[in-house]
């Protein structure tokens, strides 16, 4: 009964704005991973040049640039996973503070009013961004790790018994497993652009609704249309050595 009551306690502007927002994350998240298939992309671009790399790996006895690499990248989740546990403590504290929080939000130009229970469920859709973000980071920076150990355990030029069919299967491998870190590491920074939407819910459900689209949009240019997937491209136009899967 209690949770029936907090769902007739939201305003319809509320509940539609809140199933606008699962609806886009959840289609941008099954067309980003349906259209990498189809066109290219950022994630489909560094797929091609992480072959390439683990390619050339295999081909080289001195791999110190290749762990450092796989070093800054497992830290780059560490970054953000410790960063998502500040900002779950900060949400917490907020939730101990919402009287005051909700008279700092009332003077803004526009703002809705809320009551305490509306207020308290925007936190914890908060909450639950943020908790889903540091699962996805850890889990990154432990795949990481294990793409670490996979670099230490390659097979070297001089290895006679490492046939090259053995090989370029090795190096496909381990892109992969690359790619399945990069991937987690993506889905969390996703998960705070859609929580910086969520901000816009305390001010307003239709600028919640306008800000979610907003960061779709953002999301799909730099997927898909951005400068910097040009010049990915135009890099691998360049190499006439380059052995991913656009060649």
């Amino acid at each position: 009964m209690q949770f029936v009551q907090t769902y007739l306690d939201l305003t319809l502007q509320d509940t539609i704005a809140f199933a606008w927002f699962v609806f886009w994350w959840t289609l941008y998240y099954f067309f980003s991973k349906n259209a990498m298939n189809r066109k290219a992309c950022l994630a489909r671009v560094m797929h091609a040049y992480r072959v390439d790399w683990m390619t050339r790996l295999l081909e080289r006895e001195v791999r110190i640039a290749d762990t450092t690499i796989m070093t800054h990248l497992e830290r780059n989740g560490a970054f953000f996973a410790s960063s998502s546990l500040l900002i779950l403590a900060a949400l917490f504290t907020m939730l101990g503070a919402t009287e005051q929080a909700m008279g700092v939000l009332s003077e803004l130009p526009f703002a809705a009013s809320v009551s305490r229970i509306e207020w308290e469920l925007k936190v914890l859709l908060l909450i639950t961004i943020f908790v889903y973000a540091f699962f996805t980071f850890t889990w990154s920076m432990r795949q990481y790790n294990f793409c670490a150990i996979l670099i230490g355990s390659a097979p070297h030029p001089e290895d006679a018994d490492v046939t090259p069919q053995g090989r370029k299967a090795y190096a496909q491998h381990a892109a992969d497993l690359i790619d399945l870190a990069a991937n987690q590491f993506n889905y969390g920074l996703r998960a705070y652009y859609f929580a910086l939407s969520v901000l816009c819910w305390f001010w307003h459900p239709y600028i919640f609704m306008l800000s979610t689209i907003l960061v779709v949009m953002v999301l799909y240019r730099r997927e898909f249309h951005s400068k910097s997937l040009r010049a990915l491209l135009a890099a691998r136009d360049a190499n006439i050595q380059f052995t991913g899967i656009f060649r």
